[in-house]
């Protein structure tokens, strides 16, 4: 990815992700922190490939609320400053988000939701709601060529107005590839001088004062927002009028050419502050208007607000779930037109609608150390209940291991299972992963002890954030750049004085069932560190290095071999009664072998 990045040509092919970085570069960024969160890891990820070769500092920090405020020290001691995270991320960074608009730091926040949740299972929520409650300046790309131009103003914004300004980008913009035209990339200045802000005292009246005065700004941001080229208007026939923002703009103008026809169209590229005029006198010849928008409806109940004796639609012709598409907009366009589907296009769908798709349930990978851990849990504690969090291992929640009862958000399983506990009198389990415990697991871990909880915590530490694309824990021995010191869980764990706590080896299964076994018979907060270090990444190094590793196959169809139907690892299936195991699947990681000795051996190389 870096290749393309740095490119010296003057255009090439560019994710939305890697728009955003090269925007960065192009802008003379210094400074960049984030918590990986698909789908904007990738921002991070290139980041960090190119850190050192252009000069620019980047981090993945303990989480995103640690970047941000990372990044605005950054910004307030002059260097230009980016963070990058995923919508819940912003959830995590707003305490001090909010504050920092008081205190006019010129930080560029990006934040990618993800209508349709293709990579989040707590909320669709829509991050727009934050700019108006926060008074934080907002931009809209709809393609990544937008997203090169749309960063760049981002920053022109920032340290014009001295102000943090966010860039919504969605899953669709994230991951689509368009040609980039490229401009040279200066001299990046990372090392800067902090100079306190003049006048600051945290007190009541200056922050009243602090208020006040972002009222102002956001009044003369009103005013950029009338005239900027990210909100404009594009002729068309006709009284009725498309007003849209986001990716959903060139699903609009796929349909226009669809249907062979061009309606008035004015698309809302800083969604906060809206060009409040610029929508009236739009909307001033028009019978009917449709708001296309995903997920809320922000931008149409505004334009409710500002018209009067018009028709608006959006969410009454649109859905408030999902990601769009083209054909989903075609649905809502050919309603407020009273417009038939062309034949042809009609067709295109009911083509499709006898072919059988064979359903892909997400499942554990082969060999995966998280298999074994819940394996064991679901061995030694089949019936108490379980709380999980979020990392790879939320697809324990998914056939077939079923073992994960509630998911909610980052560090939340620990507290749950707390609360679980206390009201049931019954002792729970609580999982969580080596990154996510750093981010917000520690806190957690100290409010059971404190408040005397009853519990079996464990802590899968597979070394990487797995889920996200592999970026270094504080476990991995590395971080973004460079060798790093590795950050013991078990020392953690100790300092915060639990009643018990062991780690165990998950690929040793009566090493972990033993140790499974103790922890859950002892009263109080009892920590079992799961540890083995994610395969994928494990077997990816051994590629590299040119090692082979040892594969396993079945010799011998024992009874043993029913212990491997609760194991449930795929590259294990029975057909007519018989057990196999896929060489091409099969990751050596030896638990079939310790849980059917007398079946399985290691498969001639």
């Amino acid at each position: 990815m870096s290749k393309e990045v740095l490119s010296k040509e003057k255009r090439t092919l560019l994710f939305g992700n890697e728009a955003v970085v090269r925007a960065c570069l192009e802008s003379g960024v210094g400074f960049s922190a984030s918590y990986p969160g698909t789908p904007a890891s990738e921002i991070g990820t290139v980041l960090a490939e190119i850190s050192k070769e252009t000069g620019l500092y980047f981090e993945w920090s303990t989480n995103e609320k640690v970047a941000l405020e990372a990044a605005a020290g950054a910004a307030f001691s002059g260097v230009k400053s980016i963070t990058a995270m995923k919508h819940y991320g912003l959830n995590v960074v707003s305490d001090s988000l909010l504050p920092l608009t008081y205190l006019e730091c010129p930080l560029v926040v990006v934040v990618a939701d993800d209508p349709g949740c293709f990579s989040s299972i707590e909320t669709e929520q829509d991050t727009r709601w934050y700019s108006k409650m926060g008074y934080i300046p907002m931009l809209e790309p709809s393609s990544p060529e937008e997203t090169m131009d749309v960063t760049k103003k981002a920053f022109e914004i920032a340290w014009k107005y001295k102000i943090p300004v966010i860039i919504r980008l969605t899953t669709r913009v994230c991951y689509t590839r368009s040609i980039i035209n490229l401009s040279k990339i200066p001299k990046i200045n990372s090392i800067g001088r902090f100079e306190k802000p003049i006048n600051y005292e945290g007190s009541c009246s200056h922050t009243v004062l602090g208020h006040e005065k972002l009222l102002n700004k956001i009044e003369l941001l009103k005013k950029l927002s009338e005239k900027s080229e990210l909100n404009f208007t594009e002729s068309g026939t006709g009284n009725i009028g498309i007003i849209t923002s986001g990716v959903s703009y060139r699903y609009v103008k796929e349909v226009f050419d669809d249907l062979k026809i061009k309606l008035p169209l004015l698309k809302i590229g800083m969604s906060y502050p809206l060009p409040d005029e610029k929508i009236k006198n739009f909307c001033k010849k028009l019978k009917k208007v449709l708001v296309i928008e995903e997920v809320d409806p922000i931008i149409e109940n505004e334009v409710k607000c500002l018209t009067n004796n018009l028709e608006v639609h959006g969410k009454d012709f649109l859905s408030s779930v999902g990601e769009y598409n083209t054909e989903i907009v075609l649905h809502g366009i050919s309603k407020i037109l009273n417009k038939k589907f062309p034949k042809d296009i009609e067709n295109i769908g009911k083509q499709y609608n006898n072919t059988e798709i064979e359903p892909r349930i997400p499942f554990l990978c082969a060999g995966c150390p998280h298999r074994a851990t819940f394996y064991a849990i679901r061995k030694i504690i089949p019936d108490a209940p379980k709380l999980g969090d979020i990392g790879c291992y939320l697809l324990g929640s998914w056939k077939p291991e079923k073992i994960e009862d509630i998911i909610v958000s980052m560090g939340a399983g620990i507290s749950l299972a707390h609360g679980v506990s206390k009201s049931t009198n019954k002792k729970t389990v609580a999982f969580i992963g080596d990154s996510t415990f750093f981010h917000a697991g520690v806190p957690a871990l100290l409010n059971l002890v404190y408040n005397k909880s009853d519990i079996l915590l464990v802590i899968l530490d597979n070394r990487w954030t797995a889920m996200t694309g592999h970026q270094p824990t504080l476990t991995t021995g590395r971080n973004a750049t460079e060798e790093a010191k590795i950050i013991d869980i078990a020392e953690i764990v100790k300092a915060c004085q639990v009643d018990n706590y062991a780690s165990a080896n998950v690929y040793n299964m009566n090493e972990l069932l033993e140790t499974v076994k103790d922890l859950y018979s002892k009263k109080g907060v009892s920590v079992l560190i799961a540890k083995g270090e994610c395969k994928l990444a494990y077997l990816r190094r051994l590629a590299k290095e040119k090692k082979n590793y040892f594969r396993f196959e079945v010799y011998q169809q024992n009874p043993d071999l029913k212990e491997l139907d609760n194991f449930k690892c795929p590259a294990i299936f029975k057909e007519n009664g018989k057990y196999s195991i896929d060489a091409n699947l099969c990751w050596g990681c030896t638990v079939c072998k310790q849980l059917a000795p007398s079946s399985i051996k290691i498969k001639t190389q």
